[in-house]
């Protein structure tokens, strides 16, 4: 099991934490409000993402997909809300002011932009289907990809979220501060575009 779970983490880790929706919308957070102001929003999306992984892996992805219009529905809103989200990075205080404090998106903003993330389903979905650590227990192989998977979703998220924070200490100049949440907030659009639009 040990080479099997190493061999998934290989390719969860590179496809799972590549550039996304919800991958760059955190970076954007931390960017834009630091780390501590982030972390509900943090906690947001690796519930979310959790979610995801749940819906994978008992097949409710499935029976979505199997329903086009429901799919396009579900498609729509999440666009629509991963713009609004790219704007309120972009229009995010530099330099935040302490009354400023309650500004930043929030863990409902996380959760919502997780669940309506496409590249987290292709992601996980790919990376789930694509490989076994328990043969012959369906069940027990299932858990076990559940918490192996947990932990990317985890360390990835934490991982970006610092990214972006990172950006935050050495943009102090207001004018840079704002080009770099511009910035942000035009790869989150950029990436649902690429999510959803693939070549």
């Amino acid at each position: 099991m040990e080479n099997s779970l190493m061999l998934l983490w290989l390719a969860a880790f590179p496809l799972m934490g590549s550039p996304g929706p919800a991958t760059l919308s955190l970076a954007g957070i931390g960017t834009a409000y630091g780390v501590r102001r982030g972390i509900p929003y943090l906690g947001g999306i690796i519930l979310g993402t959790f979610g995801v992984l749940m819906m994978i892996a008992t097949g409710v992805t499935a029976l979505i997909l199997a329903e086009p219009a429901l799919v396009m529905v579900l498609t729509a809103g999440a666009a629509a809300y991963i713009l609004y989200l790219a704007w309120k990075i972009a229009t995010a205080p530099v330099g935040l002011a302490p009354g400023c404090q309650n500004s930043a998106p929030a863990f409902p903003s996380g959760f919502l932009l997780a669940i309506a993330n496409p590249k987290a389903f292709a992601a996980i979905g790919a990376v789930y289907a694509g490989h076994t650590l328990l043969d012959g227990n369906p069940v027990m192989d299932g858990l076990a990809k559940v918490a192996a998977l947990t932990v990317v979703i985890v360390i990835v998220n934490g991982v970006w979220l610092g990214f972006g924070s990172s950006f935050s200490l050495v943009l102090g100049d207001p004018r840079y501060g704002r080009i770099a949440n511009a910035v942000f907030a035009v790869m989150l659009i950029a990436s649902v575009g690429i999510a959803l639009f693939p070549r």
